[in-house]
């Protein structure tokens, strides 16, 4: 009953005088002397990801390009175009025909935030400044389209226009997976400051298509590398994936897959994603599901089975012996590899004629000829590493500022890791030129002063 009393009102409810009973029963259970103003939010999806490392994406499929801007990235970092290239060119379309035959370069500008030929003789060229890093990716083939006449099913033309009341029909418009060369650029970053502080490593790859699954014994976490991961991590079930995308190909369908994502030397007790979930690759374009460990299939076992007893290994650290919980107890990383699998939805286009209503609400038929991925998952494997790689610094960084202040307790805690180790240190030969420009620019100060006076 007492459920009933919260729940009902909320679902339907009766309007008196043009206020709701729902209206009276909050303000009974939230008095006016508890409800602080700009408190109560309702939290939209956005563009931007983090709170330290943040990232901001921008452009539509068929606009003029795509592209991110990064706050908060750490100075003094090496970071070029080409470091940036390397992921873009893995996800990029035209590269077989398993994928979208869109002819793209994806190749990428950064306009800002990078040092570069400034001051040589003092810093070396190519440094992050910790400004602004914009990184910008320009469409080159986004002239073949042909507008559809209704809308696509399960793409998000319907919900656009329900949120918006417009939206860029024009391909995908900003919905559209080529939004995620974005994620991708800013994770290239994201990677480079995991690798350098804590020689944290972000892989993943093609476990499942359709129905063909990697079993899990094939795969070393502990030994895999980026050489492994393309396609999938057994030739035999490549080549069995293969031939299902290319079964579903034939007939104009498409298929779902699952990517598979694990990230070593996580600093441990340092990330708690338990309140990082919006942000994980659950917002990715056509994701529709995410596990740790076990995931959903730990249900099925019991807590004797499923528990991970602590040991202490040869290094004397305090270890797990199995890892069903994947890396994460309570929130955050225990040190152990942080094992995780995303699920994508079959691609919404498909060459197959479908029920639709037009914008202007007349039934119809429609039947697509746009460019498609018949299976998202081999294309989603580098944003998805993107997307944990981001989340991770961000956490990292959060970490660092709350609990790493003041002296750990080298009892029960661990150091994250050090930059200082790995990023290039100023030249101690260098200091007197330095100085010596810095006195010049304080002289010249005063004289302006000066003569203002």
């Amino acid at each position: 009953m007492s459920l009933s009393l919260i729940v009902n009102p909320f679902l339907r409810p009766p309007r008196t005088n043009g206020v709701s009973e729902s209206s009276h029963l909050f303000c009974a259970l939230y008095p006016a002397k508890h409800i602080r103003p700009g408190k109560l939010k309702v939290q939209a999806s956005g563009n931007t990801l983090g709170t330290y490392f943040r990232v901001t994406t921008y452009g539509e499929s068929r606009g003029g390009g795509v592209g991110c801007i990064i706050d908060g990235c750490p100075p003094r970092i090496p970071l070029s175009e080409a470091d940036v290239q390397v992921e873009l060119d893995r996800r990029r379309p035209g590269q077989s025909r398993l994928v979208s035959p869109r002819k793209e370069t994806d190749t990428c500008q950064i306009y800002s935030g990078i040092a570069e030929g400034l001051m040589q003789d003092v810093f070396p060229p190519g440094l992050t400044t910790g400004s602004p890093i914009m990184v910008h990716v320009p469409n080159t083939d986004q002239t073949a389209h042909r507008a559809v006449k209704g809308l696509q099913a399960s793409h998000a033309d319907a919900t656009y226009d329900f949120k918006y009341g417009v939206r860029a029909i024009q391909g995908g418009g900003r919905s559209s997976a080529r939004e995620t060369i974005a994620r991708v650029a800013a994770g290239a970053v994201a990677k480079k400051i995991l690798k350098k502080f804590s020689g944290t490593e972000v892989l993943a790859y093609v476990s499942q298509v359709h129905n063909v699954r990697l079993p899990e014994h094939l795969v070393d976490h502990e030994s895999l590398n980026i050489d492994q991961v393309s396609p999938s991590m057994d030739s035999e079930y490549a080549k069995k994936m293969i031939a299902a995308i290319d079964a579903v190909m034939a007939r104009g369908d498409s298929v779902g897959g699952v990517v598979s994502c694990i990230a070593r030397n996580v600093p441990r007790f340092s990330i708690n994603l338990k309140l990082n979930w919006p942000e994980l690759p659950c917002p990715l374009p056509a994701s529709i599901g995410f596990e740790f460990g076990s995931g959903f299939a730990g249900t099925l076992m019991s807590g004797s089975e499923h528990n991970d007893e602590f040991y202490i290994d040869k290094r004397g650290r305090i270890r797990t012996r199995t890892n069903h919980s994947g890396g994460i107890q309570g929130g955050i990383s225990n040190g152990e590899v942080l094992n995780m699998r995303i699920a994508f939805k079959p691609t919404p286009t498909i060459e197959m004629k479908q029920h639709t209503v037009t914008r202007d609400k007349h039934e119809t038929e429609i039947l697509s000829h746009i460019r498609r991925d018949p299976c998202v998952a081999p294309r989603a494997v580098p944003v998805v590493e993107s997307m944990i790689a981001l989340v991770l610094v961000d956490q990292i960084m959060a970490q660092y500022a709350q609990c790493e202040l003041f002296p750990i307790n080298t009892a029960l805690q661990e150091p994250m890791g050090s930059l200082s180790s790995t990023l290039p240190t100023f030249p101690v030969e260098k200091v007197d030129v330095l100085l010596t420009l810095l006195w010049a620019f304080r002289e010249e100060a005063h004289q302006s002063l000066y003569l203002i006076l």
